[in-house]
């Protein structure tokens, strides 16, 4: 294959079309509205939801290498890297925030956290201020090693950013931020609640 948007050829029928174009999703026009979009307009929102796609990988596979190299779950590196925000801005962080932060409950919470601080990346000290809560820090060595690794790559993004003009970085905000409010599932039945 050349692209890894084509989709292989099975039982003879030749697939012409990307996994990302219009036409191979949605053929009789049931789900996208085409009227007064040219064929080169279809073509190239098919190349941009193929540019979104392969995105969507490299995210993928960049997640992938960081909870191999820190050998941590999804849950864990995001708590870490919870923390290393805190410890960015001087903010105590408890494990109710952490609780609040990753949206899961405070038994998940503890449960994490013991993963964490067993794994030496946590430390937990009675909170300065507050009798009844933990402060709960990342721990230099965890810090250095994913501000040094997947921190690094992470900000590459920043990058990217950089080199478009401001009007341009104005306008891929507002087509991200349009199109996360199009694809919210909050007012749909199927998706449940």
């Amino acid at each position: 294959m050349s692209s890894p948007e084509q989709i292989p050829e099975e039982a003879g029928t030749p697939v012409s079309f990307g996994i990302y174009h219009l036409d191979a999703n949605d053929p009789n026009h049931e789900l996208v509205d085409r009227s007064g979009l040219s064929e080169s307009d279809v073509e190239q929102i098919s190349d941009l939801m193929a540019a979104l796609g392969r995105l969507r990988e490299a995210e993928q596979r960049l997640s992938d290498a960081s909870l191999r190299y820190m050998k941590l779950n999804q849950s864990d590196m995001r708590a870490l890297h919870y923390l290393i925000i805190c410890a960015n801005h001087g903010v105590i962080a408890t494990p109710g925030a952490i609780a609040a932060q990753l949206h899961i409950s405070t038994a998940s919470t503890t449960k994490l956290l013991d993963r964490l601080e067993r794994a030496g990346h946590v430390t937990r000290h009675a909170h300065p201020s507050d009798r009844r809560a933990l402060a709960i820090a990342i721990t230099p060595a965890t810090h250095d090693a994913a501000m040094r690794t997947v921190g690094r790559q992470q900000a590459k993004r920043f990058l990217a950013a950089a080199r478009l003009t401001p009007a341009e970085r104005e306008t891929v905000m507002r087509f991200l931020d349009d199109m996360a409010r199009e694809i919210e599932v909050t007012e749909e039945a199927w998706a449940g609640s």
